[in-house]
């Protein structure tokens, strides 16, 4: 036996005795996830538009780690069976990937529909299907054609009709067969972490001033894209339309924190979530309180975040069929100290707007990435307090895993991340009552992780990025995962099927 298959049968053995006890409800989904930027590659094939991943990362090569960019990645574009035979070697129930806006629509604009764009796209859903796959749309996962950019992007208001109008192309092609949609992924980075940091797709810093215009716009884009397809498509395909959000979990540091962090879980999570799942709609309304105050402290003759008119509030609230979120990681938090530097990035060390800092506990372990800590009873404490602040509704976990750095494919570290993660899970839905519904393993290939490049890693699957075919090889999590799969289990009872692969 090799150390390889040592290290897979171990980590079978050690959860053998438990499955029986531990089992996900009936019609719990299992899958995984990638993103086109990140894997397709193809940048400039057939005719394509150019995007703001693909300007930023040929314009300027020093922003991305190692000068990588994601031209070819994991080529697949041309690999898509690959992936697909992937996704049904591991028994996915679903696999969620994105459409490239500019590569289905060349100038962004529904005025020419991209013949091999469209081609690529209904192969890979009716790969899938083949398969009894279920294909789960994301319409954009930080790739914006780079025409709309040159046009203020999510800070022009007119982007609210040129996302419908290229959402209303995307269910008018694949809505027969796709019946799940993600309208957009991780909004606080689309926004925040665009427009607060300036370092990635696209480089522009206008902290606490283009974040929200961009917040506010983007909600209403959503939620008109979501509206066309409750009234024009779920008649007839009765599908599900939500967006995905990036939370953390936040603590505080001590206990004379607990207003404060439950203020900051309104700032980066409740400006995305307040407004389309409350019943009264809106910026959250102590939230909106504190920026206005700080405006007006600050010389702006009004309130540097944009305000809603009623209209838009009826339009944007319950614009949902799920929620849903990907999680990471974890922050303590406390009052910034007098004279302290606080990032305009919170992830960073904190969050200006409410003078708050972040640190991490010292009982969490650090990942391979600056920051990414690792606390999984995080997710389950998010999930409780979702459930608590927006109510009993379907969750869909759409993206968690673990980044590390070196080629290995003796991922115990992973295994134990991804376990973790779903024995708190598997607590929330059987103690806490949380109807949560959908896991979503990241990722399902080594990919181009943005300004990291090809230095930081989650797959399942390793790609060996040397080789000009993008060989994929199963990493021990691989096995792991596709034992979770088949038991439904995050304890793996049968320890006879981890060679399969």
């Amino acid at each position: 036996m090799s150390t390889f298959e040592a290290v897979v049968l171990w980590v079978l053995l050690i959860c053998a005795d438990l499955s029986d006890g531990v089992k996900f409800p009936p019609g719990f989904l299992f899958g995984s996830a990638t993103a086109s930027y990140q894997v397709e590659g193809a940048w400039n094939v057939s005719d394509k538009g150019e995007n703001t991943w693909d300007r930023l990362v040929h314009s300027n090569p020093d922003a991305i780690k190692n000068r990588d960019n994601g031209d070819v990645a994991c080529d697949s574009y041309h690999n898509w069976r690959d992936d697909v035979k992937i996704a049904s070697d591991l028994g996915l129930h679903f696999y969620r990937f994105s459409i490239s806006w500019a590569r289905l629509l060349p100038t962004g604009l529904p005025d020419r529909i991209s013949e091999d764009g469209k081609n690529y796209y209904n192969n890979l859903i009716d790969g899938l299907l083949e398969k009894g796959i279920q294909p789960l749309i994301t319409l954009y996962h930080w790739d914006l054609p780079q025409r709309l950019q040159d046009l203020g992007g999510w800070t022009n208001p007119l982007i609210v009709e040129w996302f419908a109008d290229y959402a209303r192309v995307a269910y008018t092609l694949y809505a027969d067969r796709v019946k799940g949609w993600i309208t957009i992924n991780e909004p606080v980075i689309v926004c925040d972490f665009v427009y607060n940091s300036g370092i990635i797709a696209p480089p522009i810093k206008d902290p606490g001033f283009a974040n929200y215009l961009c917040t506010k716009f983007l909600l209403l884009a959503h939620a008109k894209a979501w509206r066309i397809y409750d009234k024009e498509f779920k008649p007839k395909y009765n599908g599900k339309v939500g967006i995905t959000n990036h939370l953390i979990w936040m603590e505080p540091f001590s206990n004379e924190y607990e207003e404060l962090t439950e203020n900051l879980r309104h700032y980066l999570a409740g400006l995305y979530s307040h407004p389309i799942y409350t019943k009264d709609g809106g910026w959250p309304p102590e939230i909106e309180k504190i920026i206005a105050e700080n405006s007006k402290r600050q010389g702006y003759p009004r309130s540097r975040l944009p305000a809603f008119t009623q209209e838009e509030i009826d339009f944007i609230k319950g614009t949902y069929d799920f929620y849903g979120f990907n999680f990471y990681t974890s922050r303590l938090v406390r009052k910034a100290r007098d004279g302290e530097t606080l990032s305009n990035w919170p992830l960073e060390n904190g969050c200006p707007e409410l003078s708050a800092a972040m640190e991490v506990h010292p009982s969490w372990k650090k990942t391979e990435s600056d920051w990414f800590w690792i606390n999984p009873v995080g997710i389950r404490k998010m999930l409780g307090w979702l459930k608590k602040t927006y109510g009993d509704m379907e969750i869909f976990i759409l993206e968690n895993g673990l980044a590390t750095k070196d080629y290995n494919l003796n991922d115990e570290d992973r295994i134990k991340y991804y376990r973790d993660h779903l024995e708190q899970i598997w607590l929330a839905i059987t103690e806490d009552g949380v109807n949560v519904t959908r896991y979503t393993a990241w990722t399902l290939v080594d990919n181009f992780e943005w300004i990291f490049g090809y230095s930081v890693k989650f797959g399942l699957y390793e790609v060996d990025f040397e080789d000009p075919k993008r060989k994929r090889t199963p990493r021990a999590s691989a096995k792991y995962y596709k034992e979770v799969i088949r038991t439904h289990s995050f304890d793996v009872a049968n320890k006879n099927n981890y060679d399969e692969l």
